[in-house]
């Protein structure tokens, strides 16, 4: 099992610093009003798809292999766990700056999990790892909430082996049309609505709302990952796009 000791010292260091920017501080905050609505209205609002989009991108990450990642914007572990069941003698170094998100998760932690899912507070654009930590990395849902992205993809680089993998589920772009508009309606009438009467908080989704509107398209976005630094880029379409499992791999 890898060494703890040198991220441990680390992690303690980064945690004291500042959300930086008032964009981080505001998706920090709305994330702590709805961290106890969140795995609800994730299963709920997707129709339970979220399990299924989520192994699939664990099991894109562990191809290679390996016994270390990183899985950024950890939220609630979902991601994190779905790691450990697909490879159960992985570390899963759990990275998100919402405390309140990660004390949710910590409490799904059990047995030999508590020892090798570790729930990190930190920026996902000042990672508290050595240069080539993991082995692999993902992202759920996440990469929308950065500004600017362009920092969180340096991190990532930074962070994997050579020849590592780099993946990231996010939802298809609202500026394209999935299933005949149908997607675009539920996006823009449905999910804010749903989320604001369960909730209570309608800024937080329908913040959700316009930042799908506002993301790349899948193209974009690996246009993005190349120009970054990363060797290869492309992705998958899950559920006829409504999500996007986009995979960067680092140079060997």
């Amino acid at each position: 099992m890898p060494s703890l000791t040198t991220m441990r010292v680390k992690r303690s260091a980064r945690t004291r610093r500042k959300v930086a920017t008032p964009h981080d501080s505001a998706v920090a905050a709305m994330f702590s009003r709805i961290a106890r609505f969140y795995d609800l209205l994730n299963h709920l609002l997707s129709l339970g798809l979220d399990r299924r989009w989520r192994v699939a991108l664990a099991r894109r990450s562990l191809e290679k292999g390996g016994r270390t990642a990183l899985d950024l914007a950890a939220g609630t572990l979902d991601v994190s766990l779905a790691l450990r069941r697909q490879q159960p003698e992985i570390v899963v170094a759990a990275v998100d700056f919402c405390p309140a998100m990660l004390a949710r998760g910590r409490r799904k932690l059990t047995g030999e999990d508590i020892r090798r899912v570790l729930p990190v507070t930190a920026d996902a654009k000042r990672l508290p790892v050595k240069a080539g930590f993991a082995d692999c990395l993902t992202m759920a849902f996440g990469i929308r909430n950065i500004l600017p992205r362009q920092a969180a993809y340096a991190e990532m680089l930074r962070a994997l082996k050579p020849g590592g993998l780099a993946c990231i589920l996010e939802f298809g772009s609202g500026r394209e049309r999935i299933w005949g508009g149908l997607y675009n309606f539920y996006l823009n009438a449905v999910l804010p609505r749903v989320g604001r009467v369960i909730s209570g908080d309608g800024a937080a989704y329908g913040y959700l709302a316009e930042s799908i509107r506002a993301f790349p398209t899948a193209r974009e976005l690996e246009t993005e990952l190349l120009e970054a630094g990363f060797a290869r880029a492309w992705h998958q379409k899950l559920t006829s796009g409504v999500v996007c499992l986009h995979v960067a791999e680092k140079a060997g």
